[in-house]
């Protein structure tokens, strides 16, 4: 951490920052204040409508504002984050601009910044690059991966202006159809003033038929298309596709991520009503992958068959995951994903 220390922000009854918690935190440490760091739209996946302000705040105290740009999904074609005052905002090409990325990468991705921060842009030893302050090279590369970024040059050319504009649209359409569809059964924790959602998705080239098993989004392994910033409510997205015949099926696989959350939910209310053991149940002995639906020996209290296939279309279609869910992080039993708790950051 070089010496710098993570202020927590607050934020307010419907998810947003908590623009005085902000304003007296900002104060008290005008002195030291080096950056804030936010999501816009927000990881709970609604804009913040003070965001303005926030950045106003910051610079009055002397700070830097750095916009995550993981949900410009939601923005592409019809707003622009340098209108709002962030000082810099990196993109996830992976997120937005159709770059595969799974098993660690690759990441790839711009990184803007405003009119005052271009001196200090890296430079590099062979090509010049950077601004006349320029910190030293960050990538053997200089501009990073041309096999990388030749995609989304594709993506975007192909997609042009309208296509684009037109893709963000139906990705915040579908959030905010899941979202209700979903709701009776995993309720939205926050929505905004007009009850409306933005997505936090990940926009890829059309691909065929979801595949999946239901249970990828147990215990924090998310389905496509489902973020879970935090235990107690899901954030849904979804990505797009544009064409009649495409649009018909990813309506379908909508429909069908809802049936399989649906389900999952009525697989939670087996074991709040006792139907289900505690333990040994559908949800904690997810995945069932193939070696152990295959295995001679099954000592669970619930059918292979009902494992294997939770609804009738994943007979067809079926997913084999080949491996099993990350347990026990850092030794603690209690955790069943790789993040440490918020705690190991103060």
């Amino acid at each position: 951490m070089v010496n710098y220390r993570i202020v927590v922000v607050k934020t307010d009854e419907n998810g947003n920052v908590d623009v005085k918690d902000l304003e007296a935190k900002a104060a008290q440490s005008a002195k030291n204040l080096a950056a804030l760091m936010i999501t816009y739209p927000s990881t709970h996946g609604v804009f913040e409508e003070d965001v303005r302000r926030i950045c106003e705040i910051v610079h009055r105290h002397g700070g830097q504002v750095y916009m995550d740009g993981a949900n410009m999904n939601a923005q592409v074609g019809l707003c622009r984050p340098g209108d709002f005052g962030p000082d810099l905002c990196h993109l996830n090409l992976h997120k937005t601009f159709c770059i595969p990325h799974g098993g660690g990468g690759p990441g790839m991705g711009p990184i803007c910044v405003a009119k005052h921060l271009v001196p200090f842009l890296p430079g590099h030893p062979v090509v010049h690059t950077g601004g006349d302050k320029a910190i030293g090279a960050i990538s053997a590369a200089p501009w990073g991966s041309a096999s990388i970024l030749l995609i989304s040059w594709a993506y975007i050319k192909m997609m042009g202006a309208s296509g684009l504009t037109q893709a963000t649209k139906v990705a915040i359409l579908n959030a905010n159809y899941i979202a209700k569809r979903l709701d009776e059964h995993f309720p939205v924790l926050y929505r905004g003033k007009k009850r409306v959602r933005r997505p936090r998705v990940h926009r890829r080239p059309a691909q065929g038929e979801a595949g999946r098993g239901r249970r990828g989004g147990r215990r924090g392994e998310a389905p496509d298309g489902l973020r879970l910033p935090r235990a107690d409510h899901l954030v849904p997205g979804h990505r797009h596709l544009d064409d009649r015949a495409h649009r018909e099926r990813a309506q379908g696989e909508l429909d069908r991520f809802c049936e399989a959350m649906i389900g999952i939910r009525e697989e939670i209310r087996e074991i709040e009503a006792g139907q289900a053991h505690r333990e040994k149940n559908l949800l904690k002995g997810a995945p069932h992958t193939a070696e152990v639906l295959t295995a001679d020996s099954w000592d669970r209290p619930y059918s292979r068959q009902r494992a294997a296939f939770p609804v009738a279309w994943v007979r067809e279609r079926k997913f084999w995951p080949a491996v099993g869910r990350l347990n026990h992080v850092y030794g603690d039993k209690n955790l069943v994903c790789s993040c440490p708790p918020l705690e190991s950051y103060r």
